[in-house]
């Protein structure tokens, strides 16, 4: 069996900021609430009048990734593309991607796992690769929220934690089994679903029922039991991280940077406490960026990358955890 390796990795963020102080304009919020709650101090949203979406970003991410890995879009033998925020309800925005890289008529997967979108999009891809199936797959995580948000106080819970960006990971294939990913670990629990959802547009209610509503419609505003989801959140990062750990045969102290998905800086402190890592074993960037769901883990794991603080030989750990209730780890020698 073989082995995957990331050997490319590539980041993009609108270049519209938007502080805490801009959102205190728009909704009855200030710096000091979101940052005590969240440790968020800005976020990216992108512009109005702009090119930029999900797919778009997703593409603007993968060629960098693709040419640091030394590829070319030739070299691509299948997509796996995780986002909750679609260009479109169908199709999905891997054959987007296909045709905006004017790729060969390979495969294009969609993810839907929300959070951990780009912890199970890279599993899938390991797995294709550890079968022989595909040589090169490229993984991508992306996301427009905001214009999906409710920009009013009512809405501010949600709001002032989201924001849009996209990353994307190169993996090949590795015949030395002591290095790339080494495992991948994945989980869900479905009951607590409506805890941290949108509801709508759906099937169940769709565009004419949305039209026809006497009454404001909320349902098509993401909705979050935000205690609920924290207390579950420290539960699940620290079993899937010891779940990977002890696959492995490491311990807590073989941890030489830990990337959690990037949902709240309390949840992200708490697990580093827990864990006895010093600052410079965890990374976050939470504080610039906001929770970019999918993305949040590539986006992060790219830039530590840049500032040099993953190193040929090091353990890696990825760990998310969100909507669905669904949760994972990922276990990488570097």
């Amino acid at each position: 069996m073989y082995n995957s390796r990331i050997i490319g990795l590539g980041k993009y963020l609108p270049d519209n900021v938007v502080t805490n102080d801009d959102l205190s304009k728009m909704i009855d919020t200030t710096d000091e609430w979101i940052q005590e709650r969240t440790g968020i101090k800005e976020r990216r949203w992108i512009k109005e009048g702009t090119d930029d979406t999900s797919a778009v970003m997703g593409a603007k991410a993968a060629r960098i990734a693709i040419e640091r890995a030394g590829l070319t879009k030739d070299d691509i033998d299948f997509i796996v593309f995780a986002t909750l925020s679609p260009d479109y309800y169908f199709p999905g925005c891997g054959v987007q991607i296909q045709d905006m890289l004017d790729m060969k008529t390979i495969g294009a997967l969609d993810i839907r796992n929300q959070c951990s979108g780009f912890v199970y999009a890279i599993s899938v891809a390991d797995q294709f690769i550890k079968t022989g199936m595909y040589k090169n797959v490229l993984v991508i995580g992306a996301e427009y929220h905001s214009n999906g948000l409710d920009k009013t106080t009512r809405g501010r819970g949600v709001t002032v934690i989201f924001g849009d960006g996209a990353g994307a990971a190169v993996l090949t294939r590795e015949e030395d089994n002591t290095k790339g990913i080494l495992s991948t670990h994945l989980h869900s629990e479905g009951k607590h679903a409506d805890k941290l959802i949108v509801t709508s547009p759906s099937i169940a209610h769709w565009v004419p029922e949305i039209l026809e509503s006497k009454e404001e419609d909320l349902s098509y505003f993401p909705f979050m039991d935000g205690t609920f989801v924290f207390k579950h959140a420290v539960v699940r990062f620290s079993e899937a991280i010891m779940e990977g750990l002890k696959a492995n045969n490491l311990q807590k102290e073989d941890i030489d940077m830990l990337i959690p998905h990037q949902a709240n800086l309390r949840i992200a402190q708490f697990i580093q406490g827990k864990f006895g890592l010093r600052d410079d074993q965890v990374f976050n960037n939470i504080m610039k960026y906001g929770n970019t769901t999918a993305a949040s883990v590539i986006i992060a794991l790219t830039e530590a990358w840049e500032e040099g603080k993953i190193k040929e030989g090091d353990n890696v750990v990825l760990a998310a955890f969100g909507s669905g209730f669904t949760w994972g780890s990922v276990i990488i020698k570097w």
